[in-house]
């Protein structure tokens, strides 16, 4: 289903949903590393082959909400899914200028080499 109209709606819920893919699976993967478990480990969990876990945890895979809970409900986890507003990039704030109000400066640059001892 496409939520936007157009190449770029297209475009921009294809890059959504491949990071989404990429956070879970990245998840998934420091869940069984904190677990000590392997890919064959969950495998064995879920009642699937090693090669579809691969697939899982490849990123590749268009993940549903039903794998993501047959994962979750596998290893007695639990997956949270949150909306939330991005947050706003911070604006740099504006320098208080020192320089007098007087219009732009003038003068020249004046390289080491004039300098003496």
């Amino acid at each position: 289903m496409v939520w936007r109209k157009g190449v770029e709606g297209d475009h921009a819920a294809e890059l959504a949903g491949a990071r989404l893919a990429r956070q879970a699976t990245a998840s998934l993967a420091g869940l069984l590393a904190e677990r000590g478990m392997s890919r064959k480990d969950l495998a064995d969990c879920m009642g699937v082959s090693p090669g579809r876990v691969s697939q899982i945890l490849s990123g590749d895979e268009n993940l549903t909400m039903r794998s993501l809970a047959a994962v979750a409900e596998a290893l007695s986890a639990q997956v949270e899914i949150t909306f939330f507003d991005p947050p706003i990039p911070s604006q740099p704030e504006p320098r208080e200028s020192t320089a007098p109000e007087t219009g732009p400066l003038t003068g020249s640059f004046v390289s080491s080499s004039q300098f003496t001892n």
